[in-house]
């Protein structure tokens, strides 16, 4: 057996999510099906993380198990030919037995994009969250950094942690190593960079800080949102568009 590790970017607008889901497209589903068809075998490829429906990645990363000898530089080439066009593999590697796209995994950086123009341009749409309305954004770049650290996240994970799942967290306590918002012409960018991230958790943060921009909130309130462990104290999920998985670490 040869252990993959396949590095792809997709468009997630047309998908729902990551994860396999009978008679709906995911980017597992139409990865899978392009393995089955150049190799002949029906390997499942494990993601680092699930992304949701419309969310995008620059460089996920994902790991399969295959018996086939075709050379990885011809595996990219082939399953490049029968993706769709939103799924582009970028690289396909040999990786020793052991690695795991998910559990090798030492940090992943998500970054969240933000249209703060009057009017969002047509074919931007599906890649920003357009926010036009009044923000205080000096704000919001001050609260950033009071996520770094090690914390319990529990505040800012999905109401239903997805249960049930083998590989459902058994501890909220993430360690976030960079967090910051910053203008980029007509975008204002949010970027985390972290050593993993809860259901939900990045969009989270982001309507949180938007109710901070806003003036709903107020600096302190970041730490007792933090101490309460509860979602219902912190904002709203920001809608999924918005969000990219930019690279994953090991």
């Amino acid at each position: 057996m040869r252990n993959l590790k396949i590095t792809l970017a997709y468009d997630g607008y047309e998908f729902h999510g990551w994860q396999v889901q009978p008679g709906l497209a995911t980017v597992q589903g139409v990865l899978r099906e392009a393995l089955a068809r150049v190799t002949g075998e029906d390997p499942l490829p494990q993601g680092s993380g699930r992304t949701d429906a419309g969310v995008h990645a620059l460089a996920q990363v994902a790991s399969c198990a295959i018996r086939s000898p075709i050379p990885v530089s011809n595996l990219l080439i082939a399953l490049n030919d029968i993706l769709p066009p939103s799924v582009r593999l970028l690289r396909v590697e040999e990786a020793q037995p052991e690695f795991h796209a998910r559990a090798s995994a030492k940090a992943k950086t998500y970054r969240y994009r933000i249209y703060r123009g009057a009017i969002c341009p047509p074919f931007r749409a599906r890649y920003v969250y357009h926010h036009p309305f009044p923000l205080d954004e000096a704000a919001m770049q001050r609260a950033a950094a009071q996520v770094e650290g090690e914390h319990d996240f529990t505040s800012f994970a999905a109401v239903d942690p997805e249960r049930g799942r083998e590989d459902a967290p058994a501890s909220c306590v993430r360690t976030v190593f960079s967090s910051a918002w910053e203008r980029r012409e007509e975008e204002l960018v949010y970027t985390i960079r972290g050593n993993g991230f809860l259901h939900h958790m990045v969009r989270n943060l982001v309507g949180t800080f938007l109710l901070l921009g806003k003036g709903t909130l107020a600096q302190a309130d970041l730490q007792r949102i933090l101490a309460q462990q509860d979602r219902s104290a912190a904002g709203p999920t920001a809608p999924p568009q918005g969000l990219y998985l930019v690279s994953v670490e090991y």
